[in-house]
């Protein structure tokens, strides 16, 4: 009996936290909280501030604790006729995380710990602004991508370094004396600083060198970095698809779940009916 009350109260108590967090007025008001922790953040960074202000700063930092502490409260009552959905979405779970680390004693003693958490919650602005959520979207799905950009990178650095120490360490041992000198030097040149420089000093050398730095700067300056904003262009269209498929999937849930409720109540109506026929007959 008081699991049957206990339903009606739980789906009324979800509607309600669902149309209260769902609201405009309330991503507006999370968004001013989160930019306030980050304005207060940013003044503790001045000493001289951080130690006038200190009972204030102090206050603020509390008030932020509990007003981040009712939003994970009135989200997870959005979820009340369904508990598991709310620790689905990772939003939620990052929330959650946050807050429940900020309470352990050990973490609370830590004042750098503190104000790494306190930066992670800045990180939450993306939630309120659909644009961000898109972007750290892209950026999650394109981590494969880049990570094999990053192997065909290294490879192509490790080959040209070990190139370069073979051909130019007598020569040019300042910059190419070893492995490691190498690939500094390379890692500068594909961002085409001193290139200039370096071919001249190189042609000194030898002509050769004019096709060795031709050569990688074609390779890792122009191919590769082209192939790096190909993979995230890909993951920015991967990760709109997904926000709009997300954006239609509990409307389309919802009717779904409407539609089942409807036949079960047609099902039920025609076992009426024909229970009713079968005693008019006897």
């Amino acid at each position: 009996m008081a699991d049957r009350v206990g339903v009606p109260f739980r789906r009324v108590l979800a509607e309600r936290a669902d149309r209260l967090t769902s609201a405009r007025w309330f991503s507006a008001v999370v968004l001013a909280t989160i930019l306030g922790n980050a304005v207060t953040l940013g003044v503790e960074t001045y000493a001289g501030l951080a130690q006038r202000w200190h009972g204030p700063l102090t206050t603020l930092e509390n008030l932020f604790m509990a007003a981040f502490a009712l939003e994970v409260a009135l989200r997870a009552a959005a979820h009340a006729d369904r508990p598991r959905d709310f620790f689905r979405e990772p939003w939620n779970v990052f929330d959650l995380t946050v807050l429940l680390v900020a309470q352990i004693p050990a973490v609370q003693s830590n004042a750098t710990v503190l104000r790494l958490l306190r930066l992670a919650r800045i990180i939450r602005a993306a939630r309120m602004l659909p644009q961000l959520r898109v972007l750290m979207l892209a950026v999650g799905k394109s981590l494969p991508g880049t990570l094999s950009f990053l192997l065909v990178g290294a490879l192509l650095l490790y080959l040209y370094a070990v190139l370069g120490w073979i051909c130019f360490a007598e020569d040019d041992p300042e910059r190419y004396g070893s492995l490691g000198r190498a690939v500094l030097t390379l890692l500068l040149l594909m961002t085409l600083d001193g290139l200039g420089l370096a071919v001249h000093d190189g042609l000194a050398i030898s002509r050769w060198t004019l096709l060795y730095y031709g050569s990688y700067v074609l390779l890792a300056s122009f191919v590769l970095v082209n192939l790096l904003i190909g993979v995230v262009i890909n993951s920015l269209e991967e990760a709109r698809a997904t926000e709009r498929e997300e954006r239609r999937l509990p409307s389309g849930a919802s009717g779904a779940a409407d539609d089942e409720q409807l036949r079960a109540r047609i099902a039920e109506a025609r076992r009426a009916l024909d229970e009713l026929e079968a005693g008019l007959r006897r």
